[in-house]
């Protein structure tokens, strides 16, 4: 090894993303390349490789163990170059394998009645003894169905199904599943060298012998090449490796300590600009924060924390100066009363008790009204699944569940149908501009809010989902929306659900006595499009993060290169998704489409006076990005938004579509 390139290298590995793990990659190569220890002319691996072979024809003859299958006997194309007094050779010839099985799951007396352990992969940890497992097997299991005796204690097992090379040994007798091998060396010399250096001979992707898909077999995990080293060398190869390795998780260490303290400064920094009594402290408050940015913000998610701090910001009126219009509390209350009077009139909902504004000890500005949703929105319940309709004439249409609503947008592929009574149509169907609300899942995900924009026809929604119609022009969908996927929101809706261990749930009457913030329509406006302006340059910032991470990954791979010789050639690169791109294309609005027309993005475009970045024009659709793609080309095509200027007949939209940040 060159220690001078080494040392050069050495900050562009460890500093990367995952760079302590390519350290610990760079030192198992080493350690199966003989570049590890020193090499002592008198020792040799030939005397060791026939004593391993006498060893396992003489366990052959007393029948405790058989061959491996297809070992192959073809001449050995090195991978890497090795010290002339080690050799390349077959796992198979080193060690004898055995794969566990997983008794019937309908036989209830093989199963947790027993004094054997029995393990999956999820029970292991990789270099460490297991102890303990979530299961046992019973007596019967161990005569009817592996009808041998369990795994000794101290044998190395392997996972070589799905999960490749997680090592662990056993700390007591146990079976395992057959997703796991048991792995048995000929010389006991060789147990921890594979404990320890399996890993280096690359069992993903470098050993062609090995890999078939993502997974092994016996006969691939035979016909893996391993360098075996003179057996005196092995002591110092592990003891290197347990040195190193211990250096390794030091600098983890501290690397991680050293985040946790880059994120405590942020938080800190971060609560200073929440705090912000009025527009002026912020800005210098804001201020501060850029000048430090590098050394706040390392990973895109730190930036995530702070748009969801704009986003409270934005919901506490410290995002635009105090509007000198009065709110329109009166207004909007008299428009939701006519329209609910009306539903109830038509048989659309029922009459409901009135509810009171639940207690909150947010602060907002003075001249804002705060009232209970019920008073702006009408809320309404969606369709329940398994209703009997025998005998009533249906129709089917496709709803929205919990999962199709997300913060900000939907996940609409896929969905699902249903039937309703003919009757119920206009009751469950949802129009453009209904905000649509979760009421349960995680505990975390309660409450989340999205716009419907009519992306798809006669669409209605499921009863785990609130539908809210904000009917006053005076209250803005957009602010609505806002406020709920906000931490204000958020954190109403943690405390007043109902929690069980995993899920949690609103109901109705929660949702209608939230209680909303209402600025003045002006200052709503100005609010939204200073969020929308800030929270633009925090994707930007986000992007570069995104590029700066994958140059650093691909600097510190190539570096790997460098040093091992070994060509990077198994991983191939993913194409880089949202926000790790920019979208180029100016987009222009065509004509106008009619109210009733499914175009979000070209509604979009208007109120932007007709004119759009692309990339922009994503940020504002929300969602992901090949649904995005999806909607412009229909867009396009009804000529709603002008073709982008170069070739925008081309299959994917050349001119739009993603230009990878190299």
């Amino acid at each position: 090894m060159d220690a001078q390139q080494f040392l050069v290298e050495f900050g562009h590995i460890a500093n990367a993303p995952g760079g302590v793990g390519r350290l610990r990659e760079l030192v198992l190569h080493f350690a199966v390349s003989g570049r590890l220890t020193e090499q002592r002319p008198e020792e040799s691996s030939a005397e060791f490789l026939l004593a391993i072979s006498e060893r396992k024809q003489s366990l052959e003859k007393t029948g405790e163990v058989r061959e491996n299958r297809l070992i192959r006997h073809e001449s050995i194309a090195a991978p890497w170059n090795i010290p002339s007094n080690w050799q390349w050779t077959r796992f198979g010839k080193l060690a004898r394998f055995s794969v566990g099985k997983t008794p019937s799951r309908k036989e209830g007396k093989y199963w947790n009645s027993g004094d054997h352990s029995w393990y999956s992969i999820a029970d292991m940890q990789h270099g460490k003894v297991i102890v303990r497992s979530s299961e046992t097997v019973s007596v019967a299991a161990q005569k009817e169905v592996f009808k041998t005796p369990p795994a000794s204690a101290g044998t190395l097992l392997m996972s070589f199904k799905l999960t490749i090379g997680k090592l662990s040994i056993l700390g007591g007798d146990a079976y395992h599943n057959e997703a796991i091998v048991s792995i048995n060396p000929y010389a006991d010399e060789l147990k921890d060298y594979f404990f320890k250096c399996l890993n280096g001979f690359d069992l993903n992707a470098g050993n062609k012998a090995a890999i078939k898909g993502n997974t092994l077999n016996q006969d691939s995990l035979s016909n893996i090449l391993v360098a075996l080293p003179p057996v005196e060398e092995i002591f110092r190869i592990v003891a290197k490796v347990d040195e190193l390795m211990a250096l390794c998780d030091t600098l983890e260490a501290q690397q991680q300590q050293r985040r946790s303290l880059q994120n405590n400064l942020r938080q800190s920094t971060l609560q200073a600009v929440t705090a912000a009594a009025s527009p002026h402290e912020l800005q210098a408050t804001l201020t501060r924060l850029a000048d430090n940015f590098d050394h706040l913000f390392d990973a895109p998610e730190d930036v995530d924390d702070f748009i969801a701090n704009l986003k409270n910001m934005a919901v506490r009126g410290l995002l635009s100066l105090p509007s000198q219009s009065a709110t329109a509390e009166d207004e909007i209350v008299a428009d939701c009363e006519d329209v609910r009077a009306q539903y109830i009139a038509s048989g659309l909902m029922r009459r409901q008790k009135l509810v009171t504004s639940a207690e909150s000890d947010v602060v907002y500005p003075e001249h804002w009204a705060i009232a209970p949703f019920d008073k702006l929105a009408i809320v309404i319940g969606g369709v329940t699944k398994g209703r009997d309709l025998r005998g009533r004439k249906v129709l089917t249409c496709p709803y929205l569940s919990v999962a199709n609503v997300q913060r900000g947008f939907f996940k609409l592929q896929g969905l699902k149908t249903i039937q309703i009574g003919v009757e119920e149509r206009e009751k469950y169907l949802v129009k453009p501009g209904d905000l649509m609300i979760t009421e349960g899942g995680d505990w975390d995900k309660v409450g989340r809010t999205a716009i419907w924009r009519g992306s798809v026809d006669d669409c209605l929604h499921q009863n785990h989902v609130f539908k809210a119609r904000v009917p006053s022009k005076a209250l803005l969908n957009e602010w609505v929306e806002l406020v709920f996927n906000s931490g204000v929101g958020r954190d109403y809706f943690a405390g007043a659900s109902k929690q069980t261990t995993n899920l949690a749930s609103i109901n109705m009457t929660q949702l209608r006595s939230f209680p909303m913030p209402v600025p003045p329509l002006d200052e709503q406006r100005a609010t939204l499009e200073k969020l929308e302006a800030m929270s633009a340059r925090c994707m930007e910032w986000r992007r570069k993060l995104q590029e700066k991470q994958h140059l650093a990954s691909l600097l510190s791979r190539a570096s790997v290169a460098s040093i091992t010789g070994i060509a990077i050639e198994s991983e191939k690169e993913e194409p880089l998704k949202a926000p790790q791109t920019e979208i180029i294309a100016p987009l222009r609005l065509g004509t106008l489409p009619a109210i009733t027309d499914q175009s979000p993005l070209a509604t979009l475009l208007s109120r932007q006076k007709g004119s759009m970045n692309a990339g922009d024009l994503f940020q504002r659709y929300g969602g992901e990005i090949d649904a995005f793609y999806a909607q412009l080309k229909l867009e396009i095509s009804h000529g709603w938004i002008d073709a982008p200027p170069s070739d925008p007949a081309a299959e994917g939209f050349a001119s739009v579509r993603v230009k990878e940040q190299a």
